[in-house]
């Protein structure tokens, strides 16, 4: 047993590579973290001490809302990137009115269609739309995989 010298500069570069590769990933994380970040800043809602962590393909995000529904968005919105699998949510909010549901978007669907599906009535597509905001644009550009908040009528 003892100590054995070794000349640091020489030898099997595995170990310095490895770790050039962790940082690079690690900074690579960091990056996407702070682009979801911005896209949830994008959304204007308030969300305080705002928290978006990224670990391989699920997002982690904190903070405090002031409604059900602005946390409902921040989900949706992180979750709606492509190359994210999970959203772990831990936005605690301030109020405590029910939470929607959340739908998955079909090949062939409407936001007539699911809100006759859900509400019973097609004409209250405008309530899902409205619910999505500002993530859709146009009650007629919704797309197969993407998720939406189907808030209760009384809302």
């Amino acid at each position: 047993m003892g100590l054995f010298s070794f000349f640091k500069k020489a030898g099997s570069k595995k170990l310095k590579e490895e770790e050039a590769k962790a940082k690079a990933e690690a900074d690579a994380e960091a990056y996407k973290a702070k682009l979801l970040e911005d896209i949830v800043g994008s959304l204007d809602i308030d969300i305080e001490d705002l928290d978006v962590s990224l670990n391989d393909d699920v997002v982690t995000v904190k903070g405090t809302a002031g409604s059900q529904a602005d946390k409902e968005k921040v989900v949706l919105a992180l979750g709606n990137v492509e190359g994210i699998s999970a959203v772990d949510d831990r936005i605690e909010v301030e109020d405590n009115t029910p939470a929607a549901v959340f739908y998955e978007v079909k090949s062939g669907d409407s936001l007539s269609k699911i809100a006759k599906a859900h509400y019973g009535d097609a004409m209250k597509y405008m309530e899902i739309f409205e619910a999505n905001q500002p993530l859709l644009k146009d009650p007629n550009e919704i797309y197969p995989g993407q998720v939406l908040r189907i808030p209760p009528l009384d809302q």
